[in-house]
């Protein structure tokens, strides 16, 4: 039974709650690297959500993701607006991630939080 159903996976499920690390494009503008909570707003929403209305590409690093497409409100600023969450004015909030961590997926079906990194 588990053997089918990896066969038929067709996506790695390491990521449904770790945090992915974000850092292409991070500490060349002198921020730190963004650690998102994929744990969080998977337990909240299905994946259709971000992965199709958003835009969000399913594979962790396919996605370039600028700070001004989150104020135009693409990807993360469709929701982070300081309507339904907090805004992208709060750069601390995202931005928790320690100097020098690369990006990819960190932890699996545990997390030790946000800038625990």
């Amino acid at each position: 039974m588990f053997t089918l159903f990896m066969l038929l996976a067709p996506f790695s499920i390491q990521a449904e709650y770790g945090d992915i690390v974000l850092n292409k494009q991070a500490e060349k503008k002198d921020m730190r690297p963004v650690i998102f909570p994929h744990w969080f707003h998977r337990i909240r929403y299905n994946c259709k959500v971000c992965h199709s209305e958003l835009g969000f590409k399913m594979r962790a690093g396919d996605n370039i993701v600028r700070m001004s497409d989150i104020i135009e409100g693409k990807f993360c600023g469709m929701c982070h607006n300081n309507q339904i969450a907090w805004g992208a004015d709060r750069c601390e909030l995202c931005h928790t991630g320690k100097p020098g961590l690369q990006s990819g997926i960190i932890g699996g079906n545990s997390t030790g939080g946000p800038g625990r990194w």
